[in-house]
């Protein structure tokens, strides 16, 4: 599935749909995975102070996850590159807003990059929010 044939309009929705479901696997990375392993470890636990049992479930199952889930991205990324041709998320920039020492050399962030980062600054965002306007205190009883 290349860009030459078919519909270009087609071939960008689907690059932007693409681009959304990475983004929503990456943040997954830091938020789903961990929390579905904590469940199923807690199901695991008969009491409140399990043997090592239920902590080595969690902790391999969360490693072998992300590492799964970030294959999947990787092959994500591969798709949006033969749907788009490129790899690189280009910022717009006007041209009145260019300087005259703007040079060519600059390296501009893959999608890729751009999506690893963006899931973990929505998750530190998330997590800050969280933390202070919901977690509540742990001095109250």
């Amino acid at each position: 599935m290349t860009t030459e044939t078919g519909d270009p309009k087609r071939h960008n929705f689907l690059a932007g749909m693409l681009a959304f479901v990475m983004l929503l696997a990456a943040l997954s990375l830091w938020t789903v995975i961990p929390l579905i392993w904590l469940w199923i470890g807690s199901q695991l636990a008969a009491t409140q102070f399990p043997s090592m049992g239920p902590y080595a479930v969690v902790l391999f199952g969360v490693i072998i996850s992300i590492l799964i889930m970030a294959w999947l991205i990787g092959m994500m990324n591969e798709l949006y590159l033969k749907l788009t041709g490129t790899h690189s998320v280009e910022p717009i920039r006007l041209g009145w807003l260019r300087s005259m020492r703007d040079s060519q050399l600059h390296q501009v962030p893959t999608l890729l990059e751009t999506v690893i980062v963006g899931s973990v600054i929505i998750a530190a965002i998330a997590l800050t929010l969280w933390f202070f306007l919901y977690a509540g205190s742990p001095l109250e009883g």
